[in-house]
């Protein structure tokens, strides 16, 4: 008997999605008032031997995942990176803290798009507006300790895995408490949610494989990405300790759609996925150091067109300020769309 066909596994992501939007549970942000429909505790898993999970049922934005993810490696926490790169998915958090020092009249007014021209072009406004402490990459690779070191947790789990590959204690987290919400001290509460928060790297058989486990989940604007992101991350995890890529497998917690992307959702629903894409790795990528946009190569990418929607700059410590800003600024889009 003929073996059945296997089923695309993208379809795990649309089954998700399709649950969600006919039994999640609807709920509100407390500081922007943004409605979301969420279910808990969720896992999907791409074996990275059967193509590279880029979705096909939208274009998704390569260059972002790419440029982001050797932002992370690098240790960088400054958006001006990404900003000389065109960049963009992170402006809008250190705008945010942006906007805390204006209302304080400690800055000057600037539009968010001022903003982000004047972190183009002015390095030392860059250094000082454009920092977003406490997030991935200073967590990643330099961990803050008691004694002032800073600990490179990714440098850690290659090497272990180098010298054992049973080990079972691969683990990088970026979830620390001493930076977060009301645990913090108040001046130093981080003022981006951390979302993605911890994963853990595995050997079995020659193949390395990444389990995410991500605690807030926007489905349709950043599973996506976060899908292709780590996904990536295990390649290059596996080059780096001298194993072959095994699986990706992605835990949820809370996983939601916004009530304002329902109608996307439902358009993406509609397609059928089409071949996935492959992404190969430039030779001269060694090393966790080595990685560079420019080294990682897609091929056969050929998705169903964009579909877009707006973000919600939700989670992290919200002062006043920030829901005053958010509310003027959905009345005004509701004013210009009436």
């Amino acid at each position: 008997m003929p073996e059945p066909a296997r089923r695309h596994p993208e379809y795990q992501y649309l089954d998700l999605a399709r649950e969600i939007l006919e039994h999640g549970v609807k709920q509100e942000d407390k500081g922007t008032g943004d409605r979301t429909y969420s279910l808990f505790g969720r896992q999907i898993r791409f074996d990275l031997t059967g193509g590279f999970p880029l979705l096909t049922t939208k274009k998704v934005y390569w260059k972002g995942i790419v440029c982001e993810l050797a932002w992370f490696l690098s240790g960088q926490s400054n958006i001006k990176y990404l900003v000389d790169r065109g960049v963009h998915i992170w402006d809008d958090y250190p705008y945010r803290i942006y906007r805390e020092k204006i209302d304080k009249g400690a800055a000057p007014e600037m539009t968010k798009e001022q903003f982000v021209a004047k972190i183009a072009a002015d390095a030392e406004f860059a250094k000082e507006h454009g920092e977003l402490r406490h997030i991935y990459g200073e967590f990643w690779r330099r961990w803050p300790a008691k004694d002032g070191r800073a600990i490179d947790q990714v440098r850690w789990i290659v090497n272990d895995l180098i010298k054992d590959p049973d080990a079972h204690n691969a683990l990088v987290t970026s979830w620390n408490p001493e930076y977060l919400y009301e645990m913090a001290l108040p001046d130093e509460a981080a003022r981006f949610p951390i979302c993605h928060n911890m994963y853990q790297a595995n050997v079995k058989n020659g193949r390395l494989s990444l389990q995410l486990y991500q605690r807030s989940a926007d489905i349709f604007l950043g599973v996506p990405f976060n899908i292709a992101s780590y996904a990536l991350l295990t390649m290059v995890l596996a080059r780096a300790t001298g194993n072959e890529p095994g699986e990706f497998v992605h835990t949820f917690g809370d996983v939601h759609v916004y009530e304002n992307h329902i109608g996307a959702m439902k358009e993406q629903l509609s397609r059928t996925p089409r071949p996935l894409p492959a992404v190969t790795l430039d030779p001269a990528l060694k090393t966790i150091d080595d990685f560079a946009p420019e080294l990682v190569k897609l091929e056969n990418y050929d998705p169903h067109p964009p579909i877009k929607a707006e973000l919600a700059v939700v989670g992290g410590i919200v002062t006043d300020s920030w829901k005053k800003f958010v509310r003027e600024k959905k009345e005004e889009g509701r004013q210009q769309g009436a």
